[in-house]
């Protein structure tokens, strides 16, 4: 069983632990039905991409979280933040006080499709585990992760995962090619929450269905096929529910095809855009053309597939 890097070092004190965890995309993401317990079943296929996040967990008498970048000023930082609550699962699991001050430097965008919520999670739960020098193994680490909700655990593994159940039980998959985005990040938020009851609304009235097939997609990730056979597997099934709720969507996802993005993508729920780029120039390209267009609020170049949470 592989054990997560926890290093002891003979010292005074503890030091702080420095950790940074990437934002996720699916290139997959289908959505069954709604249950009678409310919940969805989730095929979904995750990368995880270079927009990131850090949290850094000091030695402290008491918890306390603060926030700096996207989101200062309106993150809470009590127990509604899930990093906060990580901290809390984490000590309350090891028996240990939830002695830490958690600093959450953020570059992934709030509520847009990225799980910027779920990688400070997954970052909190390794930098905890250093600071307080807990033995976890990855597995164990992984299931705490998936109490906190079903983006944790792939933000924990990065790279490549298909996703099932609500979108908690991750399995790692092959993947050997290196892919290049372009992330959109559009005016406003979507609640997901409402975006699965739009989903639900639309297929009450026939229009939408799941799809979780993800084989082909699978076999073009393992034999790193290239941009162009990858382009024509990407699918969302929360797109048409998310364009409903934020019509103007439709103009950012058009503005990529015409600007000659391979494929373009609602990333999650949404409101965020993606562009599948060609190459790093093409990505460098794409990402100047769309910032002429105002469309968005923020644009990045990014790749992928890239290692989870690491201490750094």
């Amino acid at each position: 069983m592989t054990e997560v890097a926890i290093l002891r070092e003979d010292r005074d004190g503890p030091a702080p632990v420095r950790v940074r965890v990437p934002a996720k995309i699916n290139l997959h993401l289908g959505v069954g039905d709604r249950r009678p317990d409310g919940f969805h079943d989730l095929t979904t296929v995750y990368q995880a991409v270079s927009l990131y996040d850090e949290v850094i967990a000091e030695p402290a008498g008491h918890w306390s979280a603060e926030v700096t970048g996207e989101g200062a000023g309106v993150l809470p930082v009590d127990e509604r933040n899930l990093a906060v609550r990580a901290a809390l699962l984490l000590a309350n699991r090891a028996g240990v006080p939830a002695a830490v001050r958690l600093r959450l430097h953020k570059r992934i965008p709030l509520a847009g499709g990225l799980a910027g919520g779920s990688a400070d999670a997954a970052g909190t739960l390794l930098a905890c585990a250093r600071l307080w020098e807990l033995d976890l193994t990855r597995d164990e680490l992984v299931e705490i992760a998936a109490d906190l909700g079903s983006d944790v655990p792939f933000c924990l593994l990065g790279s490549v995962a298909l996703g099932t159940g609500h979108g908690e039980r991750v399995e790692p998959v092959d993947a050997v090619g290196q892919y290049h985005w372009v992330v959109a990040v559009a005016d406003g938020e979507l609640s997901t929450p409402a975006v699965y009851g739009e989903v639900d609304r639309l297929r009450d009235n026939g229009i939408g269905r799941y799809h979780d097939e993800v084989a082909p997609l699978l076999s073009v990730l393992a034999a790193g096929g290239d941009a162009d056979r990858l382009g024509p597997l990407l699918h969302n099934d929360m797109a048409e529910a998310a364009v409903s709720l934020r019509p103007g969507l439709a103009e950012v996802l058009a503005a990529g095809a015409s600007d000659g993005a391979v494929a373009t993508l609602v990333s999650g729920s949404g409101p965020t855009v993606l562009y599948l780029a060609r190459d790093e120039h093409h990505g460098h390209a794409l990402a100047a053309r769309l910032r002429l267009r105002g469309l968005a609020r923020q644009i990045h170049y990014v790749t992928g597939p890239v290692a989870g949470a690491v201490v750094c």
